[in-house]
């Protein structure tokens, strides 16, 4: 499943051993999937995980299971929920969450990045640990 409206400011494209649409096409469920999300202007990321589901109507897409996402400039995310605004270009999370790159690693339960401003915040119980040489 690809979603490519230059409206959105973001393409993302889902290959997933299974999608399933509903009689509107409003909505789509996938299942062992590995999203591909391109922002418009912005280091692109894959997410793999176990379910996930895309309203159409709120531009949200949630994803659940063993989230495992790595970035195109060298971040890597664990989770085990994750909440896309493709709209507004946000993520977001109530769940534990690790965030690791080249010289750092955080830890902490819940998360908020906006995609546009490149920024991300852990919410809380954070224990950040940065890397030796950084």
């Amino acid at each position: 499943y690809t979603q490519d409206n230059p409206d959105k400011k973001m393409k993302w494209v889902v290959d997933a051993r299974e999608v399933r649409l509903s009689g509107d096409r409003k909505n789509v469920e996938f299942f062992d999937f590995k999203l591909k999300v391109e922002p418009e202007n912005r280091p692109w990321f894959t997410l793999n995980g176990k379910k996930g589901n895309y309203s159409k109507d709120s531009g949200k897409i949630e994803l659940f299971g063993s989230i495992d996402g790595v970035s195109s400039d060298g971040y890597r995310i664990l989770t085990e929920y994750l909440l896309i605004n493709e709209e507004e270009g946000l993520l977001s999370t109530d769940r534990p969450v690790r965030i690791f790159g080249p010289f750092f690693e955080v830890e902490g339960k819940g998360l908020f990045a906006d995609m546009k401003q490149e920024k991300i915040k852990v919410l809380s119980d954070v224990t950040t640990t940065i890397s030796q040489g950084s």
